[in-house]
């Protein structure tokens, strides 16, 4: 595999990486940073000469197994099998997931805030609006940008899938 190529894997995998990390140990930092060291020792381990057959399998594989490293030395985690095996329906919600992050990351800043206090941080339109010191009706407009953008950013090039906000 060359650099070229690996920067693609990198590039392409990296926030659904992060998005299976996330799922399995629950902690947004340590998911990051488990990602990329799955992506060096990967580095490490094409530099040397060894031939990995299918990078997409071997990625999610040693990012489980970095969590599970991660778990037993936080946890003395010994129950190996409470970490589900990858799944495709596991790799599809990741992927899911991280076209939801990257989505959200391209709404105008003011819109993905309120989108956020919303959707993520549960508060209400009033709470918005008395936060940021703008209307409620101004809360209202810029979540239904929020949603409309969203649906159109995700639809696109895709079937629409079922997102539990929208």
């Amino acid at each position: 595999m060359t650099v070229r190529e690996f920067e693609y894997h990198f590039r392409k995998l990296y926030l659904q990486l992060g998005m299976y990390a996330l799922r399995i140990i629950d902690d947004e930092d340590n998911a990051e940073d488990i990602v990329e060291e799955a992506f060096l020792k990967a580095w490490q381990t094409i530099s040397s000469g060894t031939i990995v057959e299918n990078f997409n399998s071997y990625i999610y594989r040693s990012v489980r197994n970095e969590c599970v490293n991660f778990l037993r030395r936080k946890n003395n985690f010994e129950d190996i099998d409470a970490i589900p095996e990858i799944s495709e329906e596991a790799i599809d919600t990741s992927i899911r997931d991280a076209r939801i992050w990257k989505a959200i990351d391209g709404l105008p800043e003011k819109c993905r805030e309120i989108f956020l206090m919303s959707k993520r941080d549960g508060f209400s339109n009033q709470e918005i609006a008395d936060e940021l010191g703008i209307s409620i009706k101004t809360v209202k407009n810029q979540m239904t940008k929020a949603l409309s953008r969203l649906r159109e950013a995700l639809s696109q090039g895709h079937r629409p899938f079922f997102l539990p906000f929208l």
